[in-house]
């Protein structure tokens, strides 16, 4: 089975709100995405969504920034209820120096980017109506580190460059998951 274009398109959101997510640190937004039974495992952070959300936090906060880039999207749909997906990503993040997490990034004394890329493998289900995830696999493909200079963006102009908050002008186009 193929799944309607609106399953496709509603899974395809719940993908690119998790990317938003992290990136703007809208974490409340993850409560939309999971259902509550729903487990997480990606390298080292493993177990239930809302403990997923707390070590995704610990280790994304002290980011200067991260963004996540979606790929391709395979659907494998079983019925009306479930569908497994692949989702390739790439995620950079500006480490700073003194970050504190060293099995995750090491601390190199200086900032520098590190970049993540792998595929997020999911099973949706379709309860009430509503997708969301119920189990969250995350792999690595490959990783590496760059040295980088202006990453930071410390020297842009105020409103040139994204927040982690509401003044970002994303918010409009995410604001039916933050209620």
């Amino acid at each position: 089975m193929a799944g309607t274009l609106e399953d496709r398109a509603a899974i395809q959101d719940i993908i690119t709100a998790y990317a938003h997510a992290i990136d703007r640190r809208r974490w409340q937004i993850m409560d939309h995405l999971f259902h509550d039974d729903a487990q997480f495992q990606f390298g080292t952070v493993l177990g239930d969504w809302r403990g997923f959300v707390e070590q995704a936090r610990a280790i994304i906060d002290p980011c200067l920034a991260t963004q996540h880039q979606l790929g391709q999207t395979l659907f494998g749909f079983e019925g009306g209820h479930i569908c497994h997906t692949e989702t390739y990503m790439t995620a950079m993040h500006t480490v700073p120096a003194g970050y504190p997490i060293a099995e995750v990034f090491p601390d190199k004394g200086k900032i520098y980017s590190a970049v993540v890329a792998g595929r997020y493998v999911d099973r949706f289900e379709k309860r009430d109506g509503v997708w969301r995830i119920a189990r969250r696999t995350g792999l690595y493909d490959w990783r590496e580190y760059r040295e980088v200079e202006g990453v930071d963006l410390s020297d842009t102009p105020e409103g040139a460059s994204g927040y982690h908050d509401d003044r970002d002008p994303s918010t409009a186009a995410v604001t039916r998951f933050l209620g």
